[in-house]
């Protein structure tokens, strides 16, 4: 009997130990279904809940957080305010419970990081209350604010009354404006169609609330989905500092920028971006160059909208886990846009419908591309080009950065140790290769009088940033010997001058391409000479969460005076104000389609420019956050994104550069550029094997040129990405909607790089749909769906995947676009799990201005269904295709080998189709491109 009762004992210790862990400390005021989740992203424990401040308590019931909320943590604050609802009422630094409390606000420590001691009550002395009724406008409504409490402000210089204006301007878009109705305040001068009629019928509606604050919702028709819901905070609206606080329907929230952060979904655990133009290579949550007050969120339901806030002033944004928004600006108005998709693509078809349509780029400018900062002289450039033709690694641009000028002066060249290079840009051109050089913003005010006409222009036409006087231009250190004045681009005059020095260097550097640097603007020092003065321009009464929580910092004082009124309001916009002039610049000087590279953007650059994501480091945790980079910046409107390939600061090394490579050739924007002092890290230095890799992958890039091409001819006319993350497509799917280590090529083509240093496999999800291995076009087994798979990647492959359910033009590759150009095209097959497919392909002389506008282009359509692919052919306005033909058709999925295969009536046998036992069919062919192509496998 003791031995059974022993057995029983270790049979009921098994069973305790089998039960989940239940922490002693588990809170008992919170019950389960009112838990809000404090570790929405994977990996949670109770450690790392700890960590954060939250409570952890494991259950048995699906859907609830172990990790939570305490909503009553401290019960001797009073009034206490739920943790996750918190809302910062003392933003700047040096918060005290006495500092707390004189603003009617409370004090309630938390453990909780990052979470705010000092906040909002539920009903506070804060806000406005509507002042009669709404009134009903041709477009909307406007609703007159006044502020219910005099005697309160959070920085001083309320506004009272505020007005809002709310225009129904498409079915899916609505626009609110709040503002001062009796003093013009900054605005955007961004143009965004506004029609004189409100819309007849909406997918939202608007609810106005007045208890005891003015709050007001957007909702969706169809589903009931509050997207805007102002009644967690009180807005606020003062002379120097405006705050609406918002909350969102989930935490799959994306967008806002310039910034570097670990994920694409954003943490929403109380993390501030400020968002300012500076010049500063990305470091994580730092603002950076540009700035994007636009999010995107993926609703409970997989529904999607968008929300633009048009305010170019230094602001900041605070993402809580209620989940909500809280927006802060020190000036200009408060004006949003809001988008309602519903699907992701929707969106920011609609936001680049209101805001400007991404650009068409050149073909050529799809090619790969090389550049360095401290070549040092031609000879060494030559050497460089040199040996990537001895690899025949394709590559299509060389650039100059500033070293290629004499001492760093625009519209120069170093005639000593650059001797000969007007005529070797004519040689590159002779071999079908381009060449880009950059400009900086900034001139050299101190050349002897007469030697420098840019300056000297420019000072004749009145054309520069000036002081607070108005009359006397701002002067500061940058690059050019001595000290410099800086253009103001918001200024016509600046636009002709700009344009005419690009034309008139054309003639001495036939430039294929301009890249705008440095155009935050940057500025060496803290603000110009001598210094900023003790103002509220200068000195806010709040400055927004950014770097140095300074406005002069690396560039000039917030009083200097632009054409369109203080830097302080208009900072942000140089880079922006800068790219239409260079765009213009462009087309005049080559009469060709315009390359616009800039470092600086903001809402709407995508029509005149594409951007790369700064001065990024050689680390391998760069590799992961360049991805995140080109995501957001498809859903700004700026497509032709990328990252400097193999990082621009520090050295890199050979198995990091070789990665890098393999995932910049698939970045739309595909160049490798390093800094000075750094070593040489072009993909022909590092010997054979390294060339080779690289030559094989971006041979890849060529092939798949012509689809890549078709995305940007999308994206020109409908507004569509061309890279976009897993949740893009699959928004129902929530496993995708934190995937941001692969990444779409338009619908159908998945890019899935090694991120990790010695790793020699990736882990890969594959949503539910078909997917086909890019090399072998083997079927991805439908037990991998919906799941992580360890997918092999050794040193020299990257691995792809083809989506069923897509046609994907392709064309023969060549070691410049130029000649590849020539070659015959192909159709790549991706069947999905009803055997059916569709897809397009556009086609023009890849340069020229206006090719869409005029119709002299080609646009197929491909169709595949029930053993049959039909071709349509939309237009054939461009001769160029005429001597152009189809050699090869595959067709991957194929569920058995077709008895007989009929192309336009004939049919195909021998060696013309080749049959794998994975269901990979092959046809040689040889069809012009004009003719529709129609096969039946029978």
């Amino acid at each position: 009997m003791k031995r059974i009762k022993s057995l029983q004992f270790f049979a009921v210790l098994l069973a305790v130990l089998a039960q989940p862990f239940h922490s002693s400390e588990c809170p008992t005021t919170i019950s389960e279904d009112l838990r809000q989740d404090c570790h929405p992203e994977p990996g949670a424990s109770e450690t790392s809940c700890i960590t954060r401040g939250c409570r952890w308590c494991e259950t048995s019931a699906p859907n609830v957080p172990f990790c939570f909320y305490d909503s009553v943590e401290d019960p001797t604050c009073p009034n206490n305010v739920p943790v996750q609802k918190r809302i910062d009422c003392h933003p700047q630094l040096g918060a005290s419970k006495e500092a707390c409390e004189a603003k009617g606000c409370i004090w309630c420590s938390t453990k909780v990081s990052n979470a705010p001691w000092c906040s909002f009550p539920e009903v506070g002395p804060y806000g406005y209350a509507l002042s009669g009724q709404p009134q009903k406008t041709a477009k909307g409504w406007r609703l007159v604010l006044m502020k219910r409490n005099t005697m309160m402000s959070l920085f001083g210089n309320d506004i009272s009354p505020v007005a809002i204006d709310v225009e129904f301007q498409t079915k899916d878009r609505l626009r609110f404006k709040i503002y001062d109705p009796n003093s013009q305040r900054f605005e955007v001068p961004l143009k965004i169609e506004s029609p004189s009629t409100a819309a007849a019928d909406t997918s939202y509606d608007i609810e106005f609330i007045n208890d005891p604050s003015f709050q007001f919702k957007i909702i969706r028709k169809s589903t009931g989905t509050v997207l805007w819901d102002t009644s967690l905070g009180d807005l606020i609206f003062a002379k120097q500092y405006l705050q609406i606080t918002t909350t969102v329907p989930s935490t799959s929230v994306y967008g806002f920028g310039e910034h570097e952060h670990p994920s694409f979904k954003h943490n929403m655990n109380f993390v501030n971006y400020g968002m300012f133009s500076r010049d500063q290579p990305p470091t994580t949550f730092a603002n950076l160059y540009g700035v994007h007050p636009f999010y995107m969120c993926i609703e409970s339901d997989s529904n999607t909208h968008g929300i633009l806030l048009l305010n170019s002033n230094a602001q900041d944004i605070t993402l809580s886990p209620n989940p909500s928004l809280t927006f802060r600006t020190i000036g200009g108005i408060l004006d949003f846009y809001v988008f309602l998709g519903p699907t992701p693509e929707n969106v920011v078809q609609q936001y680049t419908e209101a805001i400007g349509r991404p650009h068409f780029p050149s073909y050529w400018s799809l090619g790969f591309q090389l550049s360095r900062y401290g070549y040092g002289s031609l000879d060494v450039v030559k050497k460089t080009v040199d040996r990537m033709r001895q690899y025949g690694i394709p590559y299509d641009v060389q650039y100059g950065d500033i070293d290629y000028m004499e001492r760093h002066l625009d519209f120069t060249y170093d005639k000593e140790n650059y001797a000969g290079l007007p005529e070797y840009i004519q040689q590159l051109k002779k071999d079908g290769m381009h060449y880009v050089i950059i400009l900086d913003p900034f001139l050299s005010k101190d050349e002897a009088p007469g030697t420098y006409r840019p300056y000297e222009l420019g000072q004749e036409m009145g054309i520069w940033v000036n002081n607070s006087d108005r009359v006397t231009p701002a002067v500061g250190k940058a690059w050019p010997p001595g000290d410099s004045v800086f253009p103001d681009y918001t200024n016509p005059r600046t636009a002709d001058w700009w344009i005419q020095m690009c034309v008139e260097f054309k003639t001495v550097l036939d430039y294929d391409g301009l890249w705008i640097d440095m155009n935050e603007p940057a500025n060496f020092g803290t603000g110009q000479y001598p210094g900023c003065a003790l103002n509220d321009l200068n000195y806010p009464p709040y400055v927004p969460r950014i770097t140095d929580s300074s406005l002069a910092q690396k560039t000039l004082c917030p009083d200097s005076k632009t054409y369109l009124g203080d830097h302080y309001n208009t900072h942000s916009l140089f880079g922006w104000s800068q790219t239409p002039p260079t765009f213009i610049a462009v087309q005049k000087a080559t009469g060709k389609r315009a390359f616009v590279l800039s470092r600086s953007t903001f809402v709407g650059s995508g029509k005149y420019a594409g951007h790369w994501l700064g001065d990024n480091f050689s680390r391998w945790k760069d590799m992961h956050m360049s991805i995140i980079g080109m995501l957001e910046f498809n859903l700004f409107g700026i497509p032709y994104i990328g990252a400097d390939i193999c990082g621009f600061l520090l050295d890199t090394t050979y198995e990091l550069c070789l990665r890098w490579m393999q995932l910049g050739s698939f970045y739309p924007f595909s160049r490798n550029h390093n800094g000075e002092g750094q070593t040489e890290q072009d993909p022909a230095v590092f010997g054979a094997e390294f060339a080779e890799i690289s030559r094989s992958t971006l041979l890849i890039r060529y092939t798949l040129l012509p689809y890549l091409y078709t995305l940007f001819f999308d994206s020109h006319v409908h507004g569509n990405t061309v890279v976009r993350g897993l949740m893009h497509e699959f928004t129902s799917d929530h496993q995708t909607h934190g995937i941001d280590t692969a990444f779409l090529w338009g619908p159908a083509f998945m890019i899935a790089p090694v991120l990790q240093e010695g790793a020699r496999s990736v882990d890969v999800y594959f949503p539910e749909a078909s997917w086909f291995d890019y090399y072998t076009g083997d079927e991805v087994p439908a037990s991998w769906h919906r799941k992580y798979v360890s997918v092999d990647a050794p040193l020299d492959k990257i691995p792809l995947f083809l989506r069923g359910g897509y046609i994907l033009p392709t064309q023969a590759p060549a070691t410049t676009t130029t000649r590849s150009r020539l070659n015959p095209f192909g159709l790549l097959i991706a069947l999905d799990e009803r055997g059916e497919a569709s897809g397009s392909l556009f086609w023009d002389d890849g340069d020229s201005i206006d090719s869409i506008e005029k119709e002299v282009y080609f646009l197929a359509k491909y169709t595949f269904s029930e053993g049959q692919m039909r071709t349509k052919v939309v237009k054939n306005g461009y001769r160029g295709v005429d001597s152009l033909i189809y050699n090869t058709v595959q067709v991957l999925g194929v569920t058995s080998r077709p008895n007989a295969i009929v192309l336009n009536g004939n049919v195909i046998r021998g060696k013309d189709l080749q049959y794998q036992e994975n269901g990979k069919l092959t046809l040689q062919i040889s069809v012009p491109l004009t003719e529709e192509l129609n096969i039946i496998l029978q």
